[in-house]
């Protein structure tokens, strides 16, 4: 894959209603048992918790997101989706590793989440990023019901912010 300009692409948090019409268009294409507009809507007013990045495009004002909430040191990713036709280019670790980058900023120093057993793309996703199994919450998973694999990483801040990479 080429280097993408640097200027083609960032992840910035999520700015406004705008964005959450991207952000619930995207997990309609995505999840089988997509998270409401109301859930979001509620989590959102509480900032000091939830935390939404998009990732945008030059062409593209929300091309994917993360959702996750925040509690002192620690993040639990909640979401993260890519636009079904933006899959398999690598948006996904790029959004993945600029929001770690951003947690570390944020004084975040572990991370975790879950996902489905039967997901072997975004489990190497998280496994190319430092995720690791933790644990598996039985049937954690409905439509169809599945197994969750809990995963987990710390985070190591740099000086001048970001995160050093394993």
């Amino acid at each position: 894959m080429a280097d993408v300009e640097p200027l083609t692409w960032q992840v910035t948090p999520l700015a406004g209603p705008a964005d959450l019409d991207g952000v619930i268009a995207i997990e309609d294409a995505t999840f089988n048992n997509p998270t409401t507009r109301a859930w979001y809507e509620a989590e959102l007013a509480r900032p000091e918790v939830c935390r939404i990045f998009v990732l945008r495009l030059a062409n593209r004002p929300v091309a994917g997101f993360v959702a996750f909430w925040r509690v002192l040191d620690e993040m639990h990713i909640n979401n993260l989706a890519i636009a079904p036709d933006l899959r398999r280019h690598g948006w996904g670790r790029r959004l993945l590793e600029a929001t770690l980058d951003a947690a570390c900023d944020l004084g975040i120093r572990h991370a975790s989440l879950e996902v489905r057993r039967s997901n072997d793309a975004a489990r190497r996703l998280y496994e190319i990023v430092g995720f690791r199994p933790v644990g598996v919450r039985a049937s954690y998973y409905s439509q169809p019901v599945e197994d969750a694999i809990v995963l987990a990483t710390q985070l190591n801040p740099r000086a001048q912010g970001g995160r050093v990479r394993d």
